[in-house]
């Protein structure tokens, strides 16, 4: 599971994602929760691929795992060597 780092802007909404969502005729939670989840998916999408497995397959101890893992590497190598850039 020695995959490099993506790009922020390959882990959150694009700039015509968040157009769409802020287009919609949807309320502010609602645009919120939308963002929120087109994250999600793409974050699952990257667990999944590192696994090797698809995304209805993952199990919830593997996702806890892959969080602790990834927060291990930006504890020790910094937020730069992490995926999530937080």
């Amino acid at each position: 599971m020695n995959v490099p780092p993506q790009q922020p802007s390959t882990q959150f909404l694009s700039l015509e994602e968040s157009a769409k969502v802020d287009a919609a005729l949807l309320t502010s939670p609602e645009k919120f929760l939308t963002r929120l989840t087109i994250s999600s998916l793409k974050v699952l999408t990257h667990i999944a691929e590192e696994y090797g497995v698809e995304i209805k397959d993952l199990t919830t101890p593997q996702i806890i795992a892959w969080f602790e893992k990834d927060s291990k590497i930006r504890q020790e190598q910094g937020s730069e060597a992490a995926y999530l850039k937080w």
